[in-house]
């Protein structure tokens, strides 16, 4: 029988344990219990070493740790090598905050070898935090001493030698960069860090036998991007990053070609990319209404079901899924399509049609006078679509569906309608690929717009023969960085034009 216990002390009886283990060298007994045993190397994914560990981390490390233990308990003969990721916007970011730079010109001002350095100085400092959390957590590794990447940290920069104590036993001196870009070597011991001369060697050889196979080409792609580091942000980073932001979201018809006066009803929460737009999605199951407006006798097109639905209705009681996301009180309820129409003079429901019928259905788009429509291969210009251009692509086309087999548009939110731009969305630029769009991308790499999309003519000054494509910006709120078909604006009006 086990005996009650009525005073657990978990925080001493840890403690004693880290003790019991560091007095009688139980970790390094272990190795030398299975050295020479079958072998099974876990590679350690490597913590980022830009802050203190999170609870999340820590509920990683122990599911490894768990997994060495059991296989140690077998017998195997194992490496214990924790990793480090010691690159990425994360750090930069970080190191940027601290130094007061606020863009990627001020880095190149500071010096790029003199920012590297501050970058490698906060990895070392942080690794060395973790990896006495790590041993206070009883995660059993190959540890570097933290004070030995302390001591790294502190002289990274500078021309003074260190000596230096490798896990493994081994003494080393010299300059601390020449240090460092040796850590984790099979010699030495200890943690790995991605930053090591070994690692970005590895890579580059590698990237070098891919370009000698044939592996690796020049292309284009739609990513998230950072224009004040230059570079792209990870989909973690993007995730993390999210808040519920109020921005413009706007309905907008597109003139349909060989058919007066009859317009596709698109509803977008990321009007800056209209610029960009090259086609136009919808569900071929889907049932689209032609709606006749009375005010001006234009017919619309959009999904059925969205006429009566009542937009985000749940979200106006219960808010967008966390805490902070409430609905703000200074936007309204929104309306249905059918008030919105009916306090605009009215409407006529004159007819149904399946999405399918509209495939191949082409349009003027709103921005059709601009340079980069017109640009033969889109812009950046892709050689093999010189043929066409934005303005020439513009049609219906079948929204697909993703690799679960959930359609890419539905009904709800919107119109049922997409407005389809290759140059700004990922999923936008799978659909261009397979049905051979242009690509027009609006943002150079300091997230400027580029020269070529700030020709624009007044508001309302854009006219095809005698229709005219209107637009009405409308406040709206969205979580940052939700893909543009998920539910994400909070209100928009249906554009009159006047």
């Amino acid at each position: 029988m086990f005996q009650e216990v009525k005073d657990a002390d978990f925080v001493r009886g840890e403690h004693s344990v880290l003790k019991f283990w560091q007095d009688n060298s139980i970790f390094r007994k272990l190795r030398e219990q299975n050295a020479g045993g079958k072998r099974w190397s876990f590679l350690d994914g490597p913590i980022t070493a830009n802050n203190p560990m999170g609870v999340h981390h820590a509920w990683g490390r122990t599911y490894k740790d768990t997994y060495q233990r059991f296989f140690a308990m077998m017998g195997y003969d194992q490496r214990y090598q924790n990793g480090f990721d010691c690159q990425g916007l994360w750090v930069e970011v970080e190191v940027e905050k601290q130094l007061g730079l606020g863009t990627k010109t001020a880095v190149n001002e500071y010096g790029i070898d003199n920012f590297v350095n501050e970058c490698k100085r906060r990895v070392l400092q942080f690794a060395a935090r973790q990896t006495e959390q790590s041993v206070r957590l009883g995660y059993w590794m190959d540890w570097d001493d933290p004070d030995q990447l302390r001591l790294l940290a502190e002289k990274m920069g500078s021309d003074d030698e260190v000596d230096f104590t490798a896990p493994s036993g081994k003494q080393e001196k010299g300059k601390s960069h020449q240090l460092v870009e040796r850590l984790g070597n099979p010699e030495w011991g200890g943690s790995y860090f991605t930053f090591s001369t070994e690692n970005n060697e590895t890579i580059w050889t590698f990237l070098k036998k891919c370009f000698e196979r044939g592996k690796i080409y020049q292309g284009h792609d739609v990513m998230p991007w950072s224009g004040r580091g230059g570079s792209a942000y990870s989909q973690m980073e993007i995730a993390e990053g999210r808040k519920l932001t109020t921005h413009k979201s706007i309905f907008v018809r597109f003139p349909l070609r060989d058919r007066e006066n009859e317009f596709l009803l698109v509803w977008t929460t990321t009007p800056w990319t209209l610029t960009s737009n090259v086609a136009a999605a919808v569900n071929p199951d889907l049932d689209y209404v032609q709606l006749k407006a009375e005010r001006d006798g234009a017919v619309y097109y959009f999904a059925k079901e969205n006429l009566n639905f009542k937009r985000l209705a749940k979200e106006f009681k219960e808010g967008f899924g966390r805490p902070e996301w409430q609905w703000p009180k200074d936007v309204p309820k929104l309306k249905t399509l059918a008030q919105i129409f009916k306090e605009n003079g009215g409407f006529e429901e004159i007819g149904t049609i399946k999405g399918a019928e509209m495939v191949g259905w082409e349009y003027d788009g709103p921005f059709d006078d601009l340079p980069v429509q017109q640009q033969a291969g889109g812009y950046p210009v892709d050689e093999k679509l010189e043929d066409r251009c934005g303005k020439t692509c513009h049609r219906v086309i079948d929204g697909g569906r993703d690799s679960r087999g959930a359609a890419h548009v539905v009904a709800g939110e919107g119109t049922g309608i997409v407005h389809i731009a290759p140059g700004c969305g990922d999923i936008d630029h799978k659909m261009g690929a397979e049905h051979g769009l242009v690509a027009i991308a609006p943002a150079e790499r300091r997230r400027h717009v580029r020269g070529r999309f700030r020709r624009l003519h007044r508001p309302g000054s854009h006219h095809e023969g005698n229709r005219r494509t209107r637009l009405r910006e409308t406040q709206g709120k969205r979580p940052a960085g939700q893909r543009r078909n998920l539910p994400a604006h909070l209100s928009a009006l249906l554009a009159d034009g006047r």
